[in-house]
């Protein structure tokens, strides 16, 4: 098996069935916990609804988008051992390795928060990194951070 994830290997995704959409349904199988896709299903478009309602919106998938547009990383910082030392260097993010960091860093964050029922604290959290803030959006500043930190090693970056 090749390193890194080929076209070939990456499995196509069907859309959900309320709004259509792989980004809904990435989502759905992201906050699923022990293989209850139903469960989750019913928490996400509980939460894409609430947040749609909150910020006066007619389309969640729309308020969703932008949502996950704000949480996605542009750099990360990986270890790199040069010379008896180990450097964070700043790279660029891959496409679909956005992705997986703004569905992670938003289920993360909303599992974080207590006090209420999944959906809720998922549309909380949708709400908030719509209007840049809250924990994902945080992650995601704090890693730009890193790499803005670490620049000065980006000279050791191979191909």
């Amino acid at each position: 098996m090749p390193r890194k994830v080929t076209k070939s290997l990456q499995r196509v995704l069907s859309p959900d069935r309320k709004y259509q959409s792989v980004l809904v349904q990435r989502l759905i199988n992201k906050s699923m916990l022990d293989g209850k896709k139903l469960v989750s299903e019913r928490a996400v478009y509980a939460a894409l609804e609430q947040a749609a309602k909150k910020l006066d919106s007619e389309d969640p998938l729309a308020v969703f988008e932008k949502a996950l547009k704000n949480v996605s990383p542009n750099f990360e910082v990986k270890s790199r051992r040069v010379g008896g030392a180990n450097y964070q260097i700043p790279f660029p993010v891959a496409g679909h390795r956005q992705l997986h960091f703004a569905y992670s860093w938003l289920v993360q964050a909303a599992r974080a928060r207590k006090g209420m029922p999944y959906s809720k604290r998922l549309a909380l959290e949708i709400i908030d990194a719509h209007n840049e803030a809250g924990a994902a959006y945080k992650k995601k500043e704090d890693t730009h951070k890193m790499a803005e930190a670490n620049r000065a090693f980006a000279h050791f970056a191979r191909g």
